[in-house]
């Protein structure tokens, strides 16, 4: 017999057992009215009949539990909430006034009056057996799931009662999610595998779950989108168990409303077999620390599979947890998701493919959405440009979150020659630029990753004076890798209040893992200025900070540059854990009379510049880009070519600007 079969003759089995349960119930009701006298003049023979009728319905639930296989809805219903043979019985009333006419005209001939159709637990008590007075009780398990709702009357004896519709629909074999969860809950399901790496967390949810029958809090976390529901929607499909996902700041923060909904989702854990995952990413982004407690707490109170997803680890007490650390698929796995995701057209892209697993820190889920947006973007494009493509489209994914914490900079068309810079350092920046380019087949294909994970992360120091080439530096950096560059100004991030400064670092760190950008760090003597002795706690505090900021620049995937004015206000612990310093002198006059050279654009107007004159100046190269540009603004005003007099202008200003007189030797013959 095939699965499906065999569903259905348990469907079939399932459905005349409930008949037959009901059946009995109802030849006891009718039998009790026509021994009450509530019906006109009952003959002997209807009674005899009524008897004759109950005797055989009982003989008839009998067969058909012996024709059960598997337990039936009802008797896992009455398992999970405990029922006595009175309970059931009383919730099988309950249910059959509402499916039955004749049984509730019953009812009401009982009581006496036409509107009353319900049960109440008068009747029950006379009809059923084995009656007794606690099972009404509001912490009863019929009340306390609410299996039936007693309403308001005179007397509690005489209240009607009525079954959940919501559980009169499981017992009739039709399964829905309660209306009352519906906004609160949506569905999680599986719609891609997880990565290998993950497959095996995914296995220890589920040894987790049949160890003893227990209920442990799963507790998923870390980066965000890495994977966490992929991994928590195997697990529950491993087990058969449907999952739903929950936003931890809609869960009530009044202690009714959260025990309401707790009990709710119990209940509906009971009749169906569902997990539910709650998610703690959007106020841990938040900072919203008194927040978590509600979702905290729901989580201790839940006795069912429930697991929390959140960035760090929740403290969750009073209940077993198992804590599971999931990180992005390794980069190998990444490549195979994205000749997944590319089907055919991952073998137009060569080397492009393993370029992007290792500059982009994806979850599966991003790999699966950005293939379908390549392959979307394909049919409008070269194939010859596909790598052009995918590289947009990953950037375009990795953007979102970091867009909010940072200052997006837009790379000048620049390439090394562009920058007046000795021979030296621009062999440094080269090699900056292969160690990046390179870092995927020297880490994976070359095994230095499998050494340790520390130490990874490509950190470097731009030291030199305002002007000297350090974020054109970057940025051209930023345009021969095709990567995204975002200005980060440290003396905005660091905070006087203890602690905040680790938060501020860790939501831009955490933006950026996705990977496809370079992070410049701007002033960084606001932090990394010489550490004094420990003092006091706000010492202390600040070197954590500094520690902080060392330990996510080794593991950050990308390129880090940080700036300082003041290479000797550092401490030497914290160059030792640089990777690359380069040192941007203040140019010379060699140097200063190139940059002149270069930089006004081949379009602009010139008339009788002497770059040798200009070269005096004693000036960096970011002040002669502002001097070129103001005096272009000059000469464009007048109509005419820009001149010695225009730049004698635009010299004064800028002089001006810096606080700093002009000499004679250094302007002398300009005009």
């Amino acid at each position: 017999m095939n699965e499906e079969s065999a569903f259905t003759v348990w469907t079939e089995n399932d459905r005349s057992y409930f008949s037959a349960c009901l059946a009995v119930v109802q030849a006891r009701l009718r039998l009790l009215v026509l021994e009450s006298g509530a019906m006109p003049e009952p003959g002997s023979s209807e009674k005899a009949k009524a008897e004759h009728d109950l005797q055989a319905a009982v003989q008839k639930k009998q067969e058909a539990a012996e024709r059960l296989e598997e337990p039936s809805s009802l008797q896992t219903l009455c398992q999970a909430f405990s029922l006595t043979d009175f309970e059931c019985d009383l919730l099988l009333l309950c249910a059959l006034v509402e499916l039955d006419l004749s049984s509730a005209a019953l009812c009401a001939a009982w009581h006496g009056d036409p509107k009353m159709k319900n049960p109440t637990f008068g009747l029950a008590a006379i009809v059923l057996p084995d009656a007794f007075w606690q099972a009404i009780a509001p912490d009863a398990p019929l009340r306390r799931w609410h299996l039936i709702e007693l309403a308001k009357g005179d007397f509690i004896a005489s209240s009607p009662l009525r079954i959940d519709e919501r559980v009169l629909h499981h017992l009739m074999g039709f399964d829905y999610l309660d209306e009352r969860l519906r906004g609160l809950v949506e569905p999680a399901s599986l719609s891609y595998d997880p990565a290998a790496s993950h497959l095996s967390l995914a296995e220890r949810i589920r040894e987790a779950w049949s160890a003893n029958g227990a209920w442990p809090v799963i507790s998923l976390f870390g980066p965000d989108g890495a994977g966490k529901r992929a991994i928590a929607a195997f697990a529950c499909d491993s087990v058969g168990a449907e999952l739903y996902s929950i936003e931890a700041a809609d869960i009530p923060a009044g202690a009714t409303e959260r025990e309401d909904l707790a009990r709710l989702w119990e209940r509906e854990a009971a009749l169906g077999h569902v997990a539910l995952m709650v998610r703690f990413e959007d106020l841990e982004e938040k900072d919203a620390g008194s927040s978590l407690f509600p979702g905290i707490s729901f989580l201790q109170r839940l006795k069912s599979m429930v697991m929390a997803t959140s960035l760090r680890p929740l403290r969750i007490s009073g209940r077993a947890v198992v804590r599971l650390e999931v990180g992005k698929p390794a980069p190998e796995e990444q490549e195979g998701l994205w000749r997944r995701a590319l089907c055919s057209a991952a073998a137009d892209l060569n080397g492009e493919l393993e370029q992007a697993a290792s500059q982009f820190n994806l979850s599966s889920e991003q790999i699966l959405d950005a293939g379908n947006g390549i392959l979307a973007l394909q049919k409008s494009s070269d194939r010859k440009d596909l790598g052009v493509v995918m590289r947009r489209v990953c950037k375009a994914v990795a953007r979102p979150r970091l867009d909010e914490l940072a200052e997006r900079i837009q790379p000048q068309q620049a390439a090394w020659e562009d920058l007046v810079l000795p021979e030296a350092v621009q062999q440094i920046l080269r090699e900056i630029e292969a160690q990046v380019r390179q870092s995927g087949k020297v880490y994976r294909k070359w095994g230095f990753a499998s050494k340790g994970g520390r130490g990874l992360g490509i950190s470097v120091l731009f030291a030199g004076e305002s002007g000297t080439g350090k974020t054109m530096a970057a940025e051209v950096l930023a345009g021969r890798l095709d990567l995204d560059l975002y200005r980060i100004d440290l003396s905005q991030v660091v905070n006087k209040y203890i602690g905040e400064t680790e938060k501020n670092l860790r939501r831009v760190f955490n933006a950026a893992e996705g990977g496809g950008c370079i992070l410049l760090f701007d002033e960084a003597d606001a932090l990394f200025g010489k550490r004094s002795d420990v003092k006091d706690s706000h010492d202390r505090y600040a070197n954590i900070e500094v520690g902080y900021l060392l330990q996510r620049m080794e593991a950050f995937r990308g390129l880090a540059i940080l700036t300082t004015n003041i290479r000797a206000a550092l401490d030497r612990a914290f160059l030792r854990r640089i990777r690359f310093i380069v040192q941007f002198p203040f140019p010379g006059v060699a140097e200063r009379k190139e940059i002149w050279r270069r930089i006004f654009p081949k379009e602009t107007p010139l008339d009788g510049l002497d770059y040798e004159l200009l070269s005096r100046l004693n000036v960096t190269g970011g002040s002669i880009r502002n001097m070129a540009l103001y005096s272009a603004f000059l000469a464009a005003e007048e109509d005419a070519p820009v001149s010695m007099r225009h730049l004698l202008r635009a010299a004064k200003v800028e002089a001006g600007k810096l606080e700093r007189p002009l000499s004679g030797t250094e302007i002398g013959g300009w005009v």
